[in-house]
């Protein structure tokens, strides 16, 4: 089931965020050139009851809608800063909700920020296996940014460039499951 949306999902523990910034631009530009709508979420959209949860029935009502959302979206942008060369907990804790089918042949850019260069590889060795495991179409291209990859809010050139790639991988794969889906539905 799809909900017609790019869906992006941020693990931002607080509000204003960088990384849900970067996550919102990322899937707003995804979002345009897909030529569907979009939604952004974050930890915070998820509530108190997260941290209780040992299953989506033991969230409330808001927090099902949101991962319900998550669930169903056309694509996903996924976003976490980095905490000593890994996503946060609470990210992940969202993710063991699931049951391993519900990203299953879904596309998916992954994005991070950190403070420094140390942090770069947790797009690789931490995001890329999590959603592997969940047997997701993941790009090719994955977006890393520290803070000095923005200069007064905008990204440099060589963001925007691995951006720019990673859209467009993930473009191809949005309209392959659409065209998959339409030849199965036929």
């Amino acid at each position: 089931m799809s909900n017609n949306l790019i869906v992006g999902f941020s693990g931002n523990l607080s509000r204003p965020s960088s990384t849900r910034r970067f996550v919102e631009s990322v899937t707003e530009a995804l979002a345009r050139q897909s030529g569907l709508n979009h939604a952004l979420f974050d930890i915070e959209d998820l509530g108190p009851s997260l941290a209780a949860a040992r299953s989506v029935a033991d969230l409330d009502p808001a927090a099902r809608k949101v991962v319900r959302t998550i669930i169903e979206a056309e694509a996903l942008v996924i976003g976490s800063p980095t905490y000593k060369g890994s996503y946060t907990g609470l990210f992940k804790h969202v993710f063991d909700l699931l049951d391993p089918a519900d990203l299953r042949g879904k596309p998916i850019v992954l994005t991070a920020t950190g403070g420094g260069d140390r942090h770069s590889l947790v797009v690789e060795h931490q995001l890329r296996p999590l959603f592997a495991f969940f047997e997701a179409f993941v790009t090719p291209t994955a977006i890393y940014a520290s803070g000095r990859d923005f200069i007064d809010g905008t990204a440099s050139p060589a963001i925007l460039g691995r951006v720019d790639q990673a859209l467009r991988e993930a473009s191809l794969l949005i309209g392959a499951r659409s065209l998959s889906s339409a030849i199965a539905a036929e």
